[in-house]
Parts: structure tokens; C-alpha cells; sequence
């Protein structure tokens, strides 16, 4: 069911939002907000999740598991993916194009902190973080569209759904310090300021694809992770754990008086994925709770 507005303009994606038919791609599928990117592009009715991770350790049984328990329809697809590599972000799309014969959202919610300090970053842990959080999504930008072009005609592939237009969605999850400084330490700040760069540059790069490309910048996210748990080299988790701060002083500092939780991000994610955001394309959506608009100078993370 495709959408048709007043003036004739058509649009590939479904009035009611839903993705049926979709093939998606999400990586760091294995963190808290991977995972409730995963939930919710099933829950949307994607045909296929690819779920991806760079753990080597990573078990990707459960997440299966408890996706397909909820979207019985929805094939969850784990897959070990080193995030930042030319060779594995090619042999994906081969892989899902082999299979599917189309692909439709690509998220990329993997993500690393860095050290909290100037002096304790080396010039390694600054091009780790980039790699994370700017090279993944660069990688999104460069060979996703392509492959987001590609139509898939009835009978074709086995598995897919009929595609007869180009359309996709880029899905880039940052931080709010993409926006700010003073959040967390110097190299987590760049680097989400150039994964936001590689949004606002994907508009123009995107023209005439009909592949839209956005970003969602979290601000402080129960993640599940205390204080006792952080790796202090932020070399195992995307964003700050929200306990850095007191019950009292977020109710002071966010205006919703509580950290978000992974699934309000994710949401705003299913969003971006689905024909609700048709045209939406260049735009850093803040999912913050008012942080940063009570607090414009810091926001201290």
C-alpha cells in the first residue's frame, strides 16, 4: 500500500508506517539501544533484521529469541561484523542482496565513548572513537544507497517483497555530543560531531536517490550500566551511564526529570525508518528530555 498525496506525489513507503517487506540493517545490535532498534523495526513489520555486532563474544541467541517472540513474522539475522571495515560492510550488503534482493534501512547505533580526559587520550583512542562513531556511518553513507536502489521485481527472490522504486533510510544514533561540548571527554565530542557532519553532508550526496539520511543525538539513556560496570577508557559502551548523576540533579538539569530509556530512542528510530518521516532528511533529532534547551551552554554528562 503505497501512499499518493493530493498533488499526485507518490511515495514507496506505507500510509499506516508500517515496513512490511523491508529488509534493515542495524549495528551495535548487541547494546542496549541496538537492541531496541532491532524490537521496534520488527515490531514496525520488517521482513528481516540484520543484527550486527563487532563482540566477538557477542551471543546473538537471545536477542533472536526474544525479537522473533514478539514479531514472529520478523527474521532476526545475527551477524559478527567488524563496523569500521571497508571488506565486511561490502560483504553485508553481498550477503543481503544475495538473499533478499533489496535493502531498505540501515541504522547504525554502535558507538564509543573514549577516555573522559585530554590527558589520558591517545592519538589510538581518538581514531577508535572515529572509527566507531564517524567511520560507520561514512560507510552507511558511501555503499548503502547503492544497494538501497537496487529494485527487486515479483518472483525474483524467494524471500523478499516486491520493490519497484529506489528508497531508503540512513539511520545515524550519536549523542547530544554532537551538538555540545563538555560532554564526557575530547574525542567522544569530536567524533560525534563528525558523525553528525556525515548526516548534513548526506543530503546533497543523497540527491535523487530517494534514500533520506538522518541522525538521532540521545542524551542521558539508562543503559543499564552503573558506575562499577564503566570501562573508563570507554572502549565498551556508547554513551555515559546515566547514574553519573544524582536522581536529584537530573530532575534538576532534564527537563523530563528522569533519563531516557533505550526503547525512546528506538522509537524515534522506527520513526526515521518509516513513511511517518517521508520528508525528513539532514535532521539531528535530540532525544534528550529538554537537556540541552535548559541547559544551552553544558550539559553536563
Amino acid at each position: 500500500m503505497a501512499d499518493t498525496d493530493s498533488s499526485g506525489h507518490f511515495s514507496p513507503y506505507r500510509a499506516d508506517g508500517k515496513l512490511y517487506g523491508f529488509v534493515c540493517i542495524v549495528t551495535g545490535a548487541t547494546q542496549p539501544i541496538g537492541r531496541a532498534v532491532v524490537s521496534e523495526l520488527a515490531a514496525h513489520g520488517a521482513a528481516c533484521v540484520y543484527a550486527c555486532s563487532s563482540i566477538p563474544k557477542d551471543d546473538f541467541s537471545a536477542l533472536i529469541a526474544e525479537v522473533e517472540k514478539q514479531s514472529s513474522n520478523c527474521k532476526v539475522i545475527g551477524y559478527p561484523f567488524k563496523l569500521a571495515n571497508e571488506e565486511d560492510t561490502l560483504g553485508l550488503i553481498d550477503d543481503v542482496l544475495n538473499a533478499w534482493g533489496r535493502l531498505d534501512i540501515w541504522v547504525t547505533s554502535s558507538g564509543l565513548l573514549g577516555p573522559k580526559s585530554i590527558a589520558d587520550t591517545t592519538p589510538a583512542d581518538l581514531l577508535r572513537t572515529f572509527e566507531a562513531n564517524a567511520l560507520a556511518p561514512f560507510f552507511a553513507l558511501k555503499y548503502a544507497p547503492p544497494a538501497m536502489a537496487k529494485t527487486t521485481p515479483k518472483g525474483n527472490y524467494p524471500n523478499a517483497a516486491p520493490k519497484d522504486k529506489p528508497y531508503g533510510s540512513i539511520i545515524v544514533i550519536s549523542s547530544i555530543a554532537s551538538t555540545t561540548g563538555g560532554c564526557w571527554g575530547p574525542a567522544f565530542t569530536m567524533s560525534s560531531h563528525a558523525a553528525l557532519g556525515v548526516v548534513k553532508s548526506g543530503v546533497a550526496t543523497l540527491k535523487g536517490t530517494g534514500v533520506r539520511i538522518n541522525c538521532i543525538s540521545a542524551g542521558q539513556i539508562d543503559i543499564g550500566v552503573d558506575l562499577q560496570e564503566l570501562d573508563k577508557r570507554g572502549n565498551t559502551h556508547q554513551l555515559p551511564p546515566s547514574s553519573l548523576q544524582s536522581k536529584e540533579h537530573h530532575q534538576q538539569i532534564i527537563g523530563l526529570e528522569r533519563p531516557g530509556l533505550p526503547m525512546e530512542v528506538a522509537r524515534v528510530a522506527g520513526f526515521l525508518a518509516s513513511g511517518f518521516s517521508s520528508y525528513i532528511t539532514g535532521s539531528n533529532m535530540i532525544v534528550d528530555g529538554g537537556t540541552s534547551v535548559m541547559n544551552p551552554l553544558t550539559v553536563p554528562v
